[in-house]
């Protein structure tokens, strides 16, 4: 099964998703293998004779351990798509994933900077100082676009349109997108190629964003730095780079845009995935209809 296993992950690298999803799909599986092997004894799992009852039993342990229904319904999808694999390559002949029912879990709406919080982060870096100018390019770049940690990191410096106001990004599966920025963050980033150079010295690097020794900065790399910032404006837990790209959709939104020019400016495939940010509290709901209605209280 472990042989399969590797061969299955091999063959989802070319549907060009992200380490992080093949790492997911791959320990997925083989915490299932672990499972299985007691069905087994000390012998090989023999994927012929793994029945649906073997995979209802693993998925009632990972219940029973508290996992929740989002995490499931991933483990759940990765072993039919696997077993889905195995059929379609004659590795079985009979599907045990077949009719296996993948739990239903309510999407959590991602939490959210507010305008003025947004206003509070973004003054934070230190405009004397030549990493604090390149950080608040980060962070207004983020936040203008709708831009991941890691579209960001793959930046070069041709895919910047300064002129136009607009960068080319590659995304998920290799998609690519063209989205607009904003003045501030057009000053920002202006601010910042002064700067570029001196983190260059003799290297010769196109990545729009550099390290202090010249080098391309990780992902993991620019979640830390502005890491640093988030705590500084977080009223709680749960906030994190990625609630740059939440906050722009949401603001995005709540001031009028329309839904599928969001979608297109994220990257998402499926328009569902955009929807969950037209969320509004009930504070901008009631604020908006004592505006909005003819018979509300407001005063003349």
């Amino acid at each position: 099964m472990l042989t399969v296993i590797r061969d299955y992950i091999r063959t989802q690298l070319s549907r060009g998703l992200s380490r992080n999803t093949l790492k997911a799909y791959e320990s997925d599986l083989l915490q299932l293998h672990d499972f299985l092997q007691r069905y087994f004894e000390d012998q090989q799992i023999d994927l012929h004779q793994v029945k649906r009852i073997f995979l209802r039993d693993f998925l009632r342990h990972l219940s029973n351990s508290e996992r929740s229904n989002r995490s499931l319904a991933r483990k759940s999808t990765t072993i039919r798509n696997f077993f889905n694999f195995c059929e379609q390559n004659g590795i079985i002949t009979d599907n045990p994933a077949v009719g296996l029912k993948i739990p239903k879990f309510e999407k959590k709406l991602p939490k959210h900077f507010t305008e003025e919080e947004m206003v509070q982060l973004l003054d934070i870096p230190d405009q004397t100082s030549k990493f604090g100018i390149r950080n608040k390019a980060i962070m207004e770049l983020i936040y203008s676009s709708g831009l991941r940690i890691s579209e960001v990191a793959d930046l070069s410096l041709n895919r910047l349109d300064m002129d136009r106001k607009l960068v080319k990004v590659v995304g998920k599966g290799n998609k690519e997108r063209i989205v607009p920025f904003g003045k501030r963050a057009y000053q920002a980033l202006e601010n910042y190629l002064k700067q570029r150079e001196s983190f260059l010295g003799t290297q010769i690097n196109n990545t729009l964003f550099l390290s202090k020794s010249g080098r391309t900065l990780s992902p993991d790399e620019l979640r830390e730095i502005l890491d640093r910032y988030i705590r500084l404006v977080a009223r709680t837990g749960g906030y994190s780079p990625h609630t740059l790209r939440h906050s722009f959709a949401t603001h995005m939104l709540a001031r009028g845009a329309d839904l599928r020019a969001v979608q297109e400016m994220l990257g998402h495939s499926n328009l569902s995935t955009t929807e969950i940010y037209t969320h509004l509290s009930l504070k901008d709901i009631k604020k908006i209809y004592s505006q909005a209605h003819p018979r509300s209280e407001k005063k003349d």
